[in-house]
């Protein structure tokens, strides 16, 4: 499980916070390890009716880069950073 520090980019507001993602998969294997985060290079893809969205892993999970859209909203870029 891993807990990241997030912020949204809309289209003439720059970066601006966002309420922390914590991510957590497991299936035959811990994908997120219990007490660690995503691979390098791991893509995580969601959607339901509370949104979606699309990240993937970088600097040994230390950081995510992708696209997020919420309710009522359009799409956003959204990336984080792996809280202490």
């Amino acid at each position: 499980m891993a807990t990241y520090e997030t912020e949204i980019h809309t289209g003439g507001g720059g970066w601006q916070p966002d309420e922390p993602l914590t991510v957590s998969i497991a299936n035959r294997g811990d994908v997120v390890p219990v007490d660690g985060a995503p691979a390098t290079g791991a893509t995580v893809t969601w959607s339901s009716d509370q949104g979606n969205g699309s990240v993937t892993f970088f600097d040994e999970g230390s950081r995510f880069e992708g696209t997020a859209q919420f309710p009522g909203e359009g799409p956003v870029g959204y990336r984080g950073t792996l809280a202490n």
